[in-house]
């Protein structure tokens, strides 16, 4: 695994497959998709930054890179993906093999330009929208967090405030002397003509008759724009003032009605307002809410308690009365926020491209090979998955010099200083037909990525295809892929092993089986929603850590050492610390937990009780520290109500019904198979 996390290291590429199955029937062969997962703007301690503009070719429009091949005496370079003869423009004339340019050093697979004439000076644009339908305690916490991220803010960027309960209230921040908010009725839509209208924008100055109403350039006057986005050093000072005299929502709630929140009446608000300021700039929505929409187009529930939130059953039954118009407005909203260039967490749409390179199935946004997205960070990781076309045939043998296959990825972005960068990762990869191609496919094999690439083509999968069963498309998967790589005689499950490049790969199917990404009950659509949106914007090793847990173990006999993840790593002199990435538990054994309560770790002659019990806080501490958003952090002990956060999660090998002695006396009540039953399971079908 070290070689793939080496060449993670130096691109932020991890692929299934490292070596690329030749021909579209091997491919499918291969189970797993022919995929990339990347992360575009990855931080990378000695990434360089040319001041000029890349070399494209005049054909495919690559950038000129390491693997392109060079005439240093025609001064000619050859494209290495559409095998383009381009000449080197004069600036270039002094090249040679002593000379060259960074993007041909070897090294420099992953490069970013700066052009100076590209330097923008849009500032980055804040909008804070926030929910005042929360208790005190709540309202104290969320005034406290704001004041800190304003603190944080670069002192040129732009800032905004909307609040929303009943009622959406725009805060005028430019004339600081007197508070003052322009007001819109919760239940009603608000157009961006309205808006305009109502906001005072063209006092000044006559609305134009025609055209798009867009930022400075078409028509708006930049006073008006500045009276609710201001510099954040010059607004600071307002900002922080209007959010210490900020109420909860005055208007009462009778006891038994939920609190009438305009959620989606304030996000459009927001996303009109920045429409019609600062269209196509780095602009960001933030809103904080604390419930339910109930109140306009965007209510996901009525006010009256008696009626629950809607459950993943009513979604099937479509029996849910707010579901379609919610839909609506929010899709709506999306595409609007898209088109603009703003995000609201994360959006991306697909540009009508239908080129010759496009796959016609259709994953995720698809018809295309170019997409937008409206924010990235350094972790957002995308999952990039190909589809191979070549046909078997009597030409597949391969030769030793044509074998070569590479991938550029070319990301437009702009940077946090406001310029505009173009990072460039110019990949190679090997691939391989024909007869002997099964050893080096599986030498390449990530099982890792291979587990991520799965996970979230099942989760896109139950998102889009009514009857879908996820189970049995995974255990199919799994029985193809063993059958095909795997090493057996032919009705003899004894004989079945499989190479260590694939050996993890079938635990990995077993927890993502039983994982929040494809066991939706007893999670809400909003939970599940959020898993999957996590899943989908996190890098391997943390999508690793969502899929199959890791568990740590605490012991007066060593030292911190990974446990297997299994009722039998349960013992009462233990302490166990898991990582399901959104919860965090520090487990304590009984005789661990009765030897705490008695007090022994705080008598000066146990000081090595009371540094075992700190260790596991420790540690959770810096994985909580580094991480965002923020785990949940559960401290349990055996037998207690919370460990079932540990339970749940872990491989049932011992249940109430096995005649298995009870590891660290403890056990499972589930009926969910064991790993070993689903092994076997497992090998008896893969050798059929």
């Amino acid at each position: 695994m070290t070689e793939f996390l080496d060449l993670e290291s130096q691109d932020g590429v991890r692929m299934p497959w490292n070596v690329l199955p030749g021909t579209k029937q091997e491919a499918s062969n291969c189970v797993v998709p022919v995929s990339a997962i990347y992360t575009p703007i990855k931080r990378f301690p000695d990434l360089p930054v040319l001041p000029y503009d890349p070399l494209r070719c005049r054909t495919c429009r690559s950038v000129l890179n390491p693997f392109s091949i060079v005439d240093f005496a025609a001064k000619i370079w050859i494209c290495p993906f559409c095998f383009q003869r381009n000449h080197f423009p004069p600036h270039y004339a002094s090249i040679s093999d002593d000379n060259l340019p960074a993007e041909l050093f070897p090294q420099y697979t992953t490069i970013e330009y700066e052009t100076p004439a590209e330097k923008s000076s849009s500032s980055s644009v804040f909008m804070f929208v926030v929910d005042i339908c929360i208790i005190e305690e709540e309202m104290a916490f969320l005034k406290s967090a704001l004041s800190q991220a304003i603190d944080l803010l670069p002192d040129n960027s732009l800032v905004g405030l909307i609040t929303f309960g009943t009622f959406v209230h725009v805060h005028e921040l430019g004339f600081g002397q007197i508070p003052k908010t322009y007001v819109f009725k919760g239940s009603k839509d608000v157009s961006k003509d309205q808006l305009l209208d109502q906001m005072g924008f063209f006092l000044k100055k006559p609305k134009p008759p025609t055209g798009v109403i867009a930022g400075a350039r078409d028509g708006l006057s930049s006073e008006s724009i500045s009276r609710f986005l201001l510099p954040a050093s010059e607004c600071e000072f307002t900002l922080n003032s209007v959010l210490e005299e900020l109420q909860k929502d005055p208007w009462p709630v009778p006891s038994d009605q939920r609190a009438t929140r305009c959620t989606g009446t304030a996000l459009s608000v927001a996303a009109s307002l920045l429409g019609a300021c600062v269209p196509g700039s780095g602009a960001r929505i933030m809103a904080f809410i604390g419930g339910p929409s109930t109140e306009g187009l965007g209510a996901i529930v009525s006010k009256d308690l008696s009626e629950p939130i809607r459950s993943h059953k009513d979604l099937d039954k479509d029996s849910d009365p707010h579901y379609h118009k919610a839909v609506k407005l929010y899709e709506g909203l999306s595409k609007q926020l898209v088109h603009q260039g703003h995000v609201l967490d994360l959006f991306a749409c697909a540009l009508d491209q239908k080129g010759p390179l496009c796959s016609d199935t259709v994953i995720g946004q698809g018809n295309t090979s170019a997409w937008k997205m409206c924010g990235l960070d350094k972790a957002t990781t995308l999952c990039i998955i190909f589809e191979i076309v070549k046909k078997d045939g009597p030409d597949v043998s391969i030769q030793p010099s044509s074998n070569q296959f590479y991938f550029q990825f070319l990301t437009y972005y702009q940077h946090s200083s406001g310029q505009m960068r173009l990072r460039v990762t110019t990949l190679s990869r090997r691939w391989v037909a024909g007869s002997g191609s099964t050893q080096d496919l599986v030498a390449g094999f990530d099982q890792e990525a291979a587990a991520v690439a799965m996970a979230r083509l099942v989760s896109f999968k139950m998102e889009i295809e009514a009857e879908f069963d996820p189970i049995r498309w995974l255990d199919k998967a799994l029985i193809h892929l063993c059958s095909r790589f795997g090493d057996y005689q032919k009705d003899s499950p004894s004989s079945f092993s499989l190479s260590p490049r694939l050996s993890i790969f079938p635990q990995f199917m077993f927890n993502l089986r039983r994982s929040q990404f494809v066991q939706v009950f007893n999670n809400s659509p909003d939970e599940t929603a959020y898993f999957r949106i996590i899943l989908n914007r996190e890098n391997v090793a943390n999508s690793v850590v969502m899929i199959q847990p890791s568990l740590i173990s605490y012991s007066f006999h060593s030292g911190p050492e990974p446990a297997l993840l299994d009722v039998a790593a349960i013992a009462a002199d233990r302490i166990l610390l898991l990582d399901s990435y959104f919860t965090v538990v520090i487990f304590h054994g009984a005789t661990i937990a009765q030897w705490r309560k008695a007090g022994y770790h705080n008598q000066p002659e146990h000081q090595a009780f009371a540094q075992l019990l700190q260790a596991p806080h420790d540690d959770a501490a810096v994985i909580i520290k580094e991480r965002f958003p923020v785990p949940r952090l559960v401290v349990c002990d055996q037998h207690g109500s919370q460990a079932r956060f540990l339970l749940a999660k872990l491989n049932p090998s011992a249940t109430y019904n096995s005649d298995a002695p009870l590891p660290g006396g403890d056990v499972l009540f589930t009926d969910d198979v064991s790993f070993e039953v689903f092994l076997d399971h497992l090998q008896r079908l893969a050798v059929q």
